[in-house]
């Protein structure tokens, strides 16, 4: 059972980037061309097992935006050590804050990659990926990264956290195509029975490509689709909820900022919406839920989440009761974070392959392990994630969801377990 690419995971992310501020030029490719290329050699036995972590922490769309795959994956390592590291060995992370921007993210690659020479990149989480290439030529293992943008079905030796099937030669998906499935919408109309579906954007390009991705799917599925409009200076948001009122709808999907989002609940609270599911994605999975829409509690308990792992609050689960307790002292907790720390466990899995090998761990042997087409779940963290070079892409896919609904003094509510809840859809094609 593969993974499929996340459409709503990296488009989401990509309209954040849009709607944000300007994030500057990036840097001339020659200006780092010869640098990085040469193997890294196996520490001696007992020195620290170096990974850096590039994360976009300040930014144009704010500071915590970016912030929950780092927490995780650090909350991980520092764990790790506690327990004596890798074969005795502690993991050391050096973390560098790319502030959103191409330049800034060339200058971490530079850093983390060909002066603190670490064994590899682990969840990258990066507004603008301007420094893939590097990382992939000097081949860095990059385990784990969230795919803001094409970076992840684009190059090689980058493994994003949703896997890829992509040739992954240079060229985005195949020929400039990225392919996604069906299998959010298929959901709400198999397990609640929707048929009308509302999907709400800016008069802003990216949002409006996006909203009309979403439309695609949705009436792929068989859903009659309602569209609403607002101008992103001035949104009338009061306007679009009573016509998803008179309109009737089922579901609300949207292309719009957090904040929008937060204004948008209002506005239906006001006018007296009521909905199957107000769907949201990974990225405002967290518990900040009753601050972000403390003034809309009806849209509020019709929040329903997606994604491709395990619910951050399913402490039923071991592999999640470890995150969470690790994580205890954070004053909130996402579902990135928990891809943050998969991420980590991913890498401290390939690393003690490596460590029980002759070459000791190196870049090449932490590579070797990431690159096979075998599923990877995080101790059951992740649906199952692989990776493979496909010449053609898939028409259609047998596909797995994770689900959970937002329930006032329950926190975020699992729909099901996230390995039964899949589905056969068609593969749509959009550019990056």
């Amino acid at each position: 059972m593969g993974r499929r690419s996340r459409v709503a995971e990296a488009m989401a992310a990509v309209l954040l980037l849009a709607l944000g501020a300007g994030c500057g030029s990036r840097l001339p490719e020659s200006d780092f061309e010869d640098r990085g290329r040469t193997p890294t050699p196996a520490p001696s036995d007992g020195a620290p097992i170096r990974v850096g972590i590039i994360t976009s922490a300040t930014s144009p769309v704010g500071g915590s935006a970016f912030t929950g795959p780092r927490d995780g994956a650090k909350a991980y390592f520092d764990r790790l050590n506690a327990r004596g590291g890798i074969d005795g060995r502690r993991i050391e992370v050096r973390l560098c804050d790319d502030g959103g921007s191409g330049v800034g993210n060339n200058e971490c690659v530079h850093k983390v990659v060909d002066e603190d020479k670490v064994v590899a990149l682990v969840a990258t989480t990066a507004l603008d990926y301007a420094g893939a290439s590097r990382v992939s030529r000097a081949r860095v293992p990059d385990i784990g990264g969230q795919p803001i943008g094409a970076a992840y079905d684009t190059w090689p030796h980058l493994y994003g956290i949703y896997g890829s099937l992509a040739p992954r030669s240079g060229t985005p998906g195949w020929d400039g195509k990225l392919y996604g499935g069906t299998e959010v919408y298929r959901y709400f109309k198999r397990e609640h029975g929707a048929r009308t579906a509302a999907v709400i954007s800016y008069n802003q390009s990216a949002s409006a490509a996006y909203a009309r991705l979403v439309e695609r799917g949705l009436k792929a599925e068989g859903y009659k689709v309602v569209t609403e409009q607002v101008d992103f200076a001035l949104p009338n948001f009061r306007a679009a909820a009573a016509d998803l009122k008179e309109q009737g709808a089922d579901l609300v999907f949207d292309a719009i900022d957090s904040h929008g989002n937060a204004r948008l609940c209002k506005a239906m609270d006001d006018v007296g919406v009521e909905v199957t599911a107000k769907v949201t994605n990974v990225q405002n999975w967290t518990s900040t839920v009753p601050d972000d829409y403390k003034d809309a509690p009806r849209c509020r308990n019709a929040l329903w989440a997606t994604g491709s792992s395990r619910n951050f609050e399913d402490t039923g689960q071991a592999a999640v009761r470890e995150f969470r307790d690790a994580t205890e002292g954070l004053k909130t907790h996402s579902q990135w974070q928990l891809e943050g720390w998969a991420a980590a466990r991913w890498f401290t899995d390939a690393a003690k392959s490596c460590a029980e090998a002759e070459t000791g761990v190196t870049r090449a042997c932490v590579d070797d392990f990431m690159n096979r087409s075998e599923d990877y779940t995080a101790g059951g963290l992740l649906v199952p994630v692989r990776f493979e070079r496909l010449a053609e892409p898939p028409e259609r896919r047998r596909t797995c969801l994770s689900v959970a609904r937002w329930r006032d003094g329950r926190g975020w509510v699992s729909q099901g377990d996230m390995n039964d809840t899949c589905f056969e859809v068609q593969q749509l094609a959009y550019e990056p």
